[in-house]
């Protein structure tokens, strides 16, 4: 099991820890919504629960809650600029269609 970053991403999410003054790492998980069933959820943690999984790429902690790890391993995190555009951008080897938005995805 495991999730990675891309180096792009790495370095934002440190930019934004580091703004933020506190926090154990970025939280990774997924909820039922959308029109394709499963959408991802992207935070900050203050603190690592009992039941969470971490794993540490490029210095940043990615915390994962038991329920959402089958949903997501495997999954590489990267952080992408389109033009005026920039978000991170989830590649998960799971997922078996999303929807036209890209909000949504199923596996």
């Amino acid at each position: 099991m495991s999730i990675s970053l891309t180096e792009s991403a790495a370095q934002r999410v440190q930019a934004f820890l580091k703004n933020r003054g506190k926090g154990e790492g970025l939280r990774l998980g997924v909820r039922t919504s959308g029109c394709s069933g499963m959408a991802y959820v992207l935070e900050f943690a203050d603190t690592i629960n009992e039941e969470d999984t971490v794993f540490e790429d490029k210095g940043v902690k990615v915390i994962v809650d038991g329920k959402s790890m089958v949903y997501l391993d495997g999954t590489e995190l990267d952080f992408v600029k389109e033009g005026l555009n920039e978000g991170f951008q989830f590649n998960n080897p799971n997922v078996n269609s999303e929807c036209g938005c890209g909000e949504s995805f199923n596996v």
